[in-house]
């Protein structure tokens, strides 16, 4: 649940990573030194009956892009955390059904992005109280694994971002949780009036639009000179992203899309793989 007092977690590793890094443009961090290893000694490492398990069209060069990520990319509903934080929302204000359907659609690529999202807030026309009303009454919950996996890449000096389709004043709270800065959350904003009111949201946001993955992606490749970045998620938005991303990894621990699934570099059912890929082959190990 993502609640409570983190924030000794939160000192413990901020000191770490200010022990084992040095900063960099932007105020990321990047590792003093890094020998680059190759997929097929990480795809080694694993048992013969770990790797009957292992899906994808490139598992090894997702595992070799993994291991040495300048940084990660996540996307958050349904792979961050297990549920889709609009459809939360939603059912909160009694429009479930109606808003689901929509957020089926644009999951599985069937409908423009920019259309289903639209769609989904005029349905709600959330106001900022309901917003937060939503958060304290329904915390969101995090997917198993991906608290140790964000705790072992900012250990590795791999900076770590979220983009999503979702609302930024949802996704705030998540990322503080995972010691993810603000700076590093691409999402949607939706716009109140004085009175706290819906009153749209803004569509020059990276994210507002179909393709807004891509174009995120590229961005932080653009502003931070990164060689090797990672897309994790569980949509076709998040597939989109590659490229520019260099390795897709498809999350299906919590909805398995068949679409998703064909195209991801390498396809995993919870983070126990990465989370081993990281700790034994990180740039920091």
């Amino acid at each position: 649940m993502i609640s409570g007092d983190s924030q000794n977690r939160n000192n413990s590793l901020q000191q770490q990573q200010q022990q084992q890094s040095q900063p960099r443009a932007g105020g990321s961090f990047r590792t003093t030194s890094s020998l680059s290893v190759s997929g097929s000694d990480i795809l080694a490492s694993f048992s013969a009956q770990s790797k009957t398990t292992l899906e994808g069209t490139d598992v090894a060069g997702a595992m070799e892009a993994l291991a040495n990520a300048d940084a990660v990319c996540f996307d958050v509903d349904s792979t961050v955390i297990t549920e889709e934080g609009i459809d939360v929302l939603a059912a909160s204000l009694g429009k479930g059904e109606e808003v689901a359907a929509w957020t089926l659609k644009a999951m599985e690529g069937n409908t423009k992005f920019e259309d289903a999202l639209a769609a989904r807030l005029d349905i709600m026309k959330p106001s900022q109280h309901a917003i937060d009303k939503c958060l304290k009454e329904h915390p969101l919950q995090f997917s198993p694994g991906i608290e140790k996996l964000v705790e072992l890449l900012n250990l590795a000096q791999v900076d770590v971002y979220l983009i999503s389709g979702g609302f930024r004043s949802m996704i705030e709270p998540v990322a503080r949780e995972l010691c993810v800065g603000k700076s590093n959350i691409i999402a949607n904003t939706i716009l109140f009036d004085d009175d706290g009111e819906y009153a749209g949201f803004d569509r020059e946001e990276l994210t507002s639009a179909d393709m807004g993955k891509p174009k995120a992606v590229q961005k932080i490749k653009d502003d931070h000179g990164y060689k090797t970045v990672v897309m994790v998620g569980d949509g076709a938005t998040d597939a989109q992203a590659k490229p520019p991303a260099d390795a897709f990894i498809g999350f299906g621990g919590v909805s398995v899309r068949d679409s998703v699934r064909e195209k991801a570099c390498w396809y995993v059912k919870d983070f126990e793989a990465m989370n081993e890929v990281v700790s034994k082959f990180g740039k920091s190990t």
